[in-house]
């Protein structure tokens, strides 16, 4: 792995540390220029994105044949390249019905980088490897490290520890020629180009993160089996608003009325898979879960579809 100073290298190009042509006299601009020139350049990022989507789409295959030997997709990432990580796996377990750690964020300097700057955390390439040996990690792991220049220290560590445990490695970085994404198996480098803001990487180089992890996690939990239709039929129902949308899903999955949602809901224990294949096939509880069972979880296969 390399060393922090090799990391630091200033000769290194990094992309996210270079200024925008456009966005010169920022500070002389007025509130609608500002706005307007942001607007522009986020134009650039969907494209951008586009362009790594069949790689996108190979990290999905691969996360996903780990996951059905039982790995995990674990994000590993520093300031606000970590919180997206934390933000996306955070967000996966109401959304898909998975335990908490499936999907995991890792960022440097604990939970209290969260919400406040920890200095140095990201230069010490030593931690990330004693923060994944905490999750214990495994070669069944699928472990993407995210950094916008490519050249965090403690993310590049905990790629480095991840390829000596053997687990698969993914980097997402804004620049192709990266330490990076040259040592990730896979490397996902939407470039945005240089931010507004010189070296704000939260602008650009962020969203196109926060897009890419959201396409990883989306697609892997579908292929995974939790979705029904384009529906999250796994969704939890820890409030009334998400009570609510499992009776609107089930209302959109069944074609059949609130009374009869409630009902079967209810008797299903709230599982939204049991529920619905009561209302679609006419089934009890009981018969409902033999048949999913017999089907190893396969919705479709328990639904005959």
């Amino acid at each position: 792995m390399p060393s922090p100073k090799v990391a630091r290298n200033p000769r290194l190009r990094r992309i996210t540390e270079e200024r925008n042509a456009a966005s010169k006299d920022l500070d002389r601009m007025s509130s609608l220029e500002i706005i307007g020139l942001m607007n522009r350049e986020d134009r650039k990022v969907v494209p951008a994105v586009g362009r790594a989507v069949p790689v996108i789409a190979r990290a999905v295959d691969e996360i996903v044949k780990r996951m059905k030997s039982g790995g995990r997709l674990i994000y590993v990432g520093a300031g606000s390249s970590g919180r997206i990580g934390v933000l996306d796996a955070s967000e996966c377990p109401p959304t898909f019905g998975v335990s908490a750690d499936l999907v995991r964020g890792v960022i440097a300097g604990g939970k209290k980088a969260l919400t406040r700057s920890v200095e140095g955390a990201e230069d010490r390439p030593g931690d990330a490897a004693r923060d994944l040996k905490k999750i214990r990690l495994t070669k069944l792991d699928s472990v993407v490290g995210i950094a916008a220049s490519g050249t965090t220290p403690y993310v590049l560590g905990g790629i480095s520890y991840a390829k000596r445990r053997g687990a698969l490695t993914i980097g997402v970085a804004v620049n192709r020629r990266s330490l990076l994404a040259k040592s990730a198996a896979i490397a996902i480098t939407p470039e945005v180009g240089p931010e507004i803001l010189a070296g704000s990487t939260r602008l650009k180089a962020g969203t196109s993160q926060k897009m890419v992890l959201n396409m990883l996690s989306t697609a892997v939990m579908v292929r995974l089996g939790h979705a029904y239709d384009n529906l999250m039929i796994d969704v939890g129902e820890a409030n009334e608003k998400l009570r609510e949308r499992a009776k609107w899903i089930l209302k959109q999955a069944s074609d059949r009325d609130v009374s009869a949602v409630t009902r079967a809901l209810r008797q299903s224990g709230h599982d939204l898979r049991l529920a619905l294949i009561m209302l679609k096939r006419g089934l009890s509880a009981k018969r409902a879960r033999r048949l999913l069972l017999q089907s190893r979880g396969n919705l479709r296969r328990a639904l005959g579809e």
